[in-house]
Formats: C-alpha cells, structure tokens, sequence
C-alpha cells in the first residue's frame, strides 16, 4: 500500500509539534512555555522531525486502513520514506490482511454420537485396576510364569558391540542392576520379557530381540539385540482381594458404594470423551469447508511456538535430543499443520462469533484467570502480571470465545445416534 500525504499537512504537523515542544521547552533566559518559537525549532530540531514523521506515518497509515476497509494482521513494514518540511510525505507499507473466505452454512454441521455408557464389564475392570494399585509382590522360589515379575541383572550388545557404542545416550538399554521386568511378551523391549519364563533366581541367559522399527532410541531401530541376563529375583503378583475391606481403603462404606462411585466416575469419563468427539467432528466438518490462504507470518509464528512446545514436552518425558533431531523434519511437518488448522480456525471462529453476537464477558474472563491461579497454585495476580509482560492475555480471551462458538456449532450441529465401536483386541 503508498500513502500520499500533501504538503499542507506536513507542514500542520511540523506546527503543531514544535507548539507542543515550545509549552515544554526549558532554555536559558526564558521561563517554561515562554522562549521563541523559531529558537525551539532550531534547538530541538532532530525530536521536532523525527516526532512529526511518527505522527504522520502513524495517522495516516490509519487512516489509510480504514479507508481501505482492511483488517490488518501483525504490524505494517513501512519503507520508501520520502519526508521533508514544505513537500509532500510518501511511503509504502508493506502488511498482511485477515485472509477473505465465504462463511459456510455452520447450522446442521452432521457429527455422529455414540450411544450407550458404562456397561458391568467396564466396572469391573476399574475395580481391578484399583486393585492393581494396591499389589504386593512376594518373591517366589519356583520359576518364572507369564505374568510374574523379573528382577533382573542385565548387558546388552548390538552387532557384536556393547550397545554404548552404536548409541551413546542408550545407558540404560546397556546395562542395568536389579531391573523390574513384567513377564509378558511386551514389556521393557518386545519380546524380552517372555524369553524369562522358566528360569529361577540365579540362572542365566542369553535373550534376544528385534528393535522395533520405530524405536525409541533410533541408532538401534530395526537392528538385533542380544542380552546376557540373570535372574535375581521371581516374584509373584499377590492382588488384594476386593472386599468391603479394600473398599474402606478408597474412602467407600463398601463395595457396593465403591461401585456405585467408580460407575459414576466412568460415566463422567464416558460422556466428556463422547463430547470432545462431537466437537471434534463438528469443528473438522467446518472448517473443511473453508479454503483460504493464511496470513505467512502468523503461520510462521505459530509454528514455532507448536515446534517449542513438542520438544519441551518430549525433553520432559526423557526423549534424547539426538532422537529428537532425528525426527525434526516429522516434528515440523505436525506443528505446521496444527499451526494452519489453529490459524483458519480462529479467523473462521472469530467471523462466526461476529455473526451471531458472541461476546466474551469479563468475568468469565476473571473465572478463567482463577482457575488457572489455582491450576497453577499462585495468586491471581501474579499471574495476570506474567500474561501481560507475554501478551498472552488476548490468548485467554480468544480461548474463551472460541469455545463458545464451538458450543454454538454443536448446538446447531445434526447427530446421528450410532452403537459405540467394538473394542480393540488387548
């Protein structure tokens, strides 16, 4: 975009800065506000023009926008200034635009619902679960069976080599005392496990295993490993048995409220995951119907931000920086993607929030900043302090509005009721 300003109106504002600078000006020999304003002029000659020059720029690229009708994403990158007193002020800026699309029709958006909820089987699988928690492992003299627990002293190689020397990082793969294994075919590396059945404390032997594909460690995926191992220690499982007893443990009178509880609990679970997938289907089939081009420095942006916070997560759960170089390319490639369907989907949200009205109150913002001060356990404001110095504010409130257009979607959205999907095979 060129903006042309006339002479007149550079020289107004030359005017009315060096007025402003005059009311200021402290000089020698002159009270505050008093002294000449040809004497202002000449001594604060470099303030005077670079003040005036913001202000026209500034103005008059405001201007021009609104003009224009444009709504600006990000600021303008102005260049080609052409600036002096008694002549005309031109320059050009350079800026990116909210992207223009058709809102599709977003009333009657189909979603598919499952119908259906917690059924006996699922209760009960709960209640083992919690049972699990409070299993005691007793070590056994006989050998060892599917589902008992190894102790293990362990060395590893790879092609001949200790497994130090193909991947460096792998310590723990190498070598290890007095390691815990599940004795099943997929704990610790698949197929290992399973390899122990039959053997006592104090025997040993030589296990070998394949390296899945997509290995966590990538210096070793695909190959072969082969271990020397001795059994420490069997131990067998010993499970609580679940009585009103054991129901007593969790907080419950007995087992029958333990299972009036846990039902509860799952059907809670039930119908949250039932819920994400109709918001998830409905925001999907919407935004599929939008096609555009995304503003670049956004995209850019938030990509980063998406990268930044993969790898964060993934140095969190303990995931080598070699193994996350490894998969940079495929790390981009999701962030990127992510970043585009976040982009479309606020700018589409944000029209759709304009169409009908959609407002975020403030104090559904202060309920929001609560539940992140207690999330976080700090105070509130302490926490909205570290927001503003990030700007990250303004994400809050387009969180908020975001959500209540999506509840808006599935308010309108059509479900078609369906039977759940079989489980998949354990």
């Amino acid at each position: 975009m060129r903006v042309e300003i006339e002479a007149a109106k550079v020289d107004e504002t030359f005017a009315e800065i060096t007025r402003n600078f005059q009311r200021e000006a402290r000089l020698p020999g002159f009270r505050p506000g008093k002294a000449p304003k040809d004497m202002v002029a000449k001594r604060y000659e470099t303030e005077i023009q670079d003040q005036a020059k913001r202000k026209l720029i500034s103005d008059s690229y405001r201007k021009a926008v609104a003009d224009e009708k444009l709504t600006v994403v990000g600021p303008p990158d102005v260049g080609e200034i052409e600036f002096a007193r008694g002549q005309k002020c031109q320059f050009t800026a350079t800026l990116e635009i909210a992207p223009e699309f058709q809102l599709p029709e977003y009333k009657g958006l189909p979603a598919r619902r499952e119908t259906g909820g917690v059924t006996p089987e699922d209760i009960e699988k709960a209640l083992h679960l919690l049972g699990e928690r409070q299993t005691q492992f007793q070590t056994v003299a006989r050998e060892l069976k599917e589902g008992d627990v190894a102790v293990v002293n362990y060395t590893g190689s790879c092609d001949g080599k200790p497994i130090t020397e193909t991947a460096p990082t792998a310590r723990g793969l190498a070598e290890k005392k007095a390691f815990w294994i599940n004795v099943d075919k997929t704990s610790f590396i698949p197929g290992f496990g399973e390899q122990l059945i039959g053997m006592k404390a104090g025997d040993k032997r030589t296990v070998t295993v394949d390296f899945p594909a997509d290995f966590v460690t990538p210096q070793l995926a695909g190959k072969k490993g082969v271990y020397e191992v001795e059994l420490a220690e069997a131990k067998e499982r010993m499970a609580p048995e679940l009585n009103d007893a054991f129901a007593k443990s969790y907080g419950a009178d007995n087992m029958e409220k333990l299972r009036e509880g846990v039902r509860a609990d799952l059907q809670n679970e039930w119908n949250l995951k039932q819920g994400r997938s109709i918001r998830g289907q409905v925001v999907q089939n919407f935004l599929g119907k939008i096609k555009c081009d995304l503003p670049e420095s956004l995209l850019e942006q938030e990509t980063r931000e998406i990268v930044n916070s993969i790898v964060n997560e993934n140095h969190q759960r303990g995931i080598s920086k070699e193994a996350l170089d490894a998969q940079k390319d495929q790390i981009y490639a999701t962030a990127s993607n992510t970043a585009r369907e976040r982009i479309k989907a606020s700018f589409a949200f944000q029209r759709v929030a304009e169409k009908e009205g959609v407002r975020v109150e403030q104090v559904e913002i202060a309920r929001r900043l609560q539940d992140m001060a207690a999330q976080y356990k700090m105070p509130v404001d302490k926490l909205v302090k570290e927001l503003e110095k990030s700007g990250g504010l303004g994400g809050i409130y387009n969180q908020i509005l975001n959500e209540k257009v999506v509840d808006l979607l599935v308010q309108y959205a059509k479900l078609e009721d369906v039977a759940p999907a079989p489980a998949a095979p354990a």
